[in-house]
């Protein structure tokens, strides 16, 4: 999936060694984290995701801070609900 969607999405970059490996930044990895959550949590298609990034990609990012958190919050919720 990490070589394929390099492939497809341009803000993915990462640098090769002599040997071919790949050497992601932490841009990257960031980038991946986008992608990922755009394709798989929110089920946008390659294309759908690869227009909505070039679109406005601090929109996707504040979309997906806002879900992690709501995730984090929601942990919190039933452990507190356990605990009652």
């Amino acid at each position: 999936l990490i070589r394929f969607w390099d492939k497809e999405f341009d803000i993915i970059q990462p640098k090769k060694n002599k040997k071919g490996n790949r050497l992601f930044t932490q841009d990257d990895v960031k980038n991946y984290h986008l992608i990922h959550f755009l394709v798989k949590q929110r089920g946008y298609t390659l294309k759908g995701a690869k227009d909505k990034i070039k679109g406005n990609k601090n929109d996707v990012v504040n979309q997906q801070l806002i879900a992690q958190k709501m995730s984090k919050i929601k942990t919190f919720l039933l452990q507190l609900k356990e605990e009652l």
